[in-house]
C-alpha cells in the first residue's frame, strides 16, 4: 500500500488561527518565502503567514468584494479568476502556490494546476475529504450527500474528492507528494493516518505539498 510521508504537528503558535490547514500550511513554508495565496477569501492565510513565518504573500480572489476587504487590511490581493488568470504569472514568480480549500472549487483544477507548478516552485493544496468515514456512512445509511437539514445544492460540495482521488490526480500530472498532513477534529498528524487508505477512510481534511 501506497505511503506518505507525514508532517508532524509543530507546537502551536500563541495565535494560531480558528482553521487547521493555516496551521499546517504555515508549517510547510519556508521563513520569508514567496507564495501566492489562490481563492485567498478574506485573505486570513495571508495574514497568517506574514505574521507566523515572515512569508512574502499575495492573494488572487474572484469575489470583487473580499478583494476590497483585503485591499482595506492592507494585504496585497489582485482581483481575478483562477481558471484564467494563472497562466498569466510568470514561470518561477513564486516559491509557493496554495490553494486552501479553494482547488475542488474549480471547474478545470487539471489546468489550474499544471499552471500552479509553473508559476511555484512547490504547490500547496488543502482539501476535504469526500471519502471520510463519516459520509460514507450517511450517504449508506441515509441514501443522502448533504447533511441533515441542509439543501445539498446550498453546500459546498463542488468536486468531491477523496485522499486517494486528490493523490492519483497529482502522480498522474507528474507532482511528487513531498508531504501530506491528515486533519480530523482539527488536529494535524492523526497516529493512524500511516498509509493512503487510512488517511482516506479517517481524515477529515488533508494538506498536500507537491513538488512539480
Amino acid at each position: 500500500m501506497a505511503q506518505l510521508e507525514l508532517v508532524h504537528a509543530a507546537p502551536e503558535f500563541d495565535d494560531a488561527p480558528t482553521r487547521a490547514d493555516f496551521d499546517v500550511i504555515a508549517r510547510m513554508i519556508d521563513d520569508g518565502s514567496s507564495v501566492l495565496d489562490v481563492g485567498c477569501g478574506d485573505g486570513g492565510l495571508i495574514a497568517h503567514l506574514t505574521r507566523t513565518c515572515g512569508a512574502r504573500a499575495r492573494g488572487l480572489e474572484l469575489d470583487k468584494q473580499k478583494v476590497r476587504g483585503c485591499v482595506l487590511r492592507g494585504l496585497s490581493v489582485v482581483q481575478g479568476d483562477a481558471e484564467t488568470h494563472l497562466a498569466d504569472y510568470p514561470s518561477a514568480a513564486f516559491n509557493y502556490v496554495v490553494f486552501s480549500h479553494a482547488f475542488q472549487q474549480l471547474s478545470r483544477p487539471r489546468d489550474a494546476l499544471r499552471h500552479a507548478g509553473r508559476v511555484g516552485e512547490r504547490v500547496i493544496i488543502s482539501i476535504r475529504n469526500a471519502a471520510h468515514w463519516r459520509r460514507r456512512f450517511r450517504l449508506m445509511n441515509k441514501g443522502r450527500i448533504g447533511a441533515k437539514g441542509a439543501n445539498w445544492a446550498d453546500e459546498e460540495m463542488a468536486r468531491s474528492c477523496g485522499v486517494r482521488d486528490f493523490v492519483d490526480l497529482a502522480r498522474d500530472m507528474r507532482f511528487a507528494v513531498e508531504a501530506a498532513v491528515p486533519l480530523s477534529n482539527n488536529r494535524p498528524g492523526a497516529p493512524f493516518a500511516k498509509t493512503l487508505w487510512r488517511a482516506n477512510v479517517f481524515a477529515e481534511e488533508a494538506v498536500f505539498l507537491l513538488t512539480p
